[in-house]
C-alpha cells in the first residue's frame, strides 16, 4: 500500500485543481456571473461619475472668484435646518402603525 500513497495523493490534488478549474471564483464555468458583475460595477461606475460631476460643478460655484449666492443661501439652509419666512414647509410624519402588520394570516 505503501507505493499507492503518494500516486493517491497527486490523483487527489490533480481532482482538487480541476475541480476548481472548472466551478472555481474564477473557473471556467463562472464566466457568465463575471460578466453579470462587470455590468453592474459598469453601471455603478457611471453614477459615481456622474455624482462626481454635479459636485464639481457645485464646488465651482462656491467658490469665491464665481460665488453663486443663491446655492451658498441653499445649502447654508440645508445644513444649518434653517427656512425662509416666505416658504411654505410642509412637514410629514410618519404612520403611527408603521412597524405593525395590517394583514396577520
Amino acid at each position: 500500500m505503501k507505493p499507492y500513497v503518494p500516486s493517491c495523493a497527486l490523483l487527489l490534488l490533480i481532482a482538487y485543481l480541476g475541480v476548481q478549474a472548472l466551478t472555481g471564483e474564477r473557473g471556467l464555468l463562472s464566466g457568465g456571473e463575471r460578466d453579470a458583475m462587470l455590468l453592474r460595477r459598469e453601471a455603478q461606475l457611471a453614477s459615481i461619475l456622474e455624482q462626481r460631476q454635479d459636485l464639481e460643478v457645485r464646488v465651482r460655484y462656491l467658490r469665491t472668484d464665481s460665488l453663486s449666492r443663491d446655492l451658498l443661501e441653499e445649502r447654508a439652509r440645508a445644513v444649518l435646518g434653517f427656512a425662509d419666512p416666505r416658504d411654505y414647509v410642509i412637514r410629514v410624519s410618519a404612520p403611527a402603525d408603521q412597524g405593525v402588520n395590517r394583514h396577520k394570516s
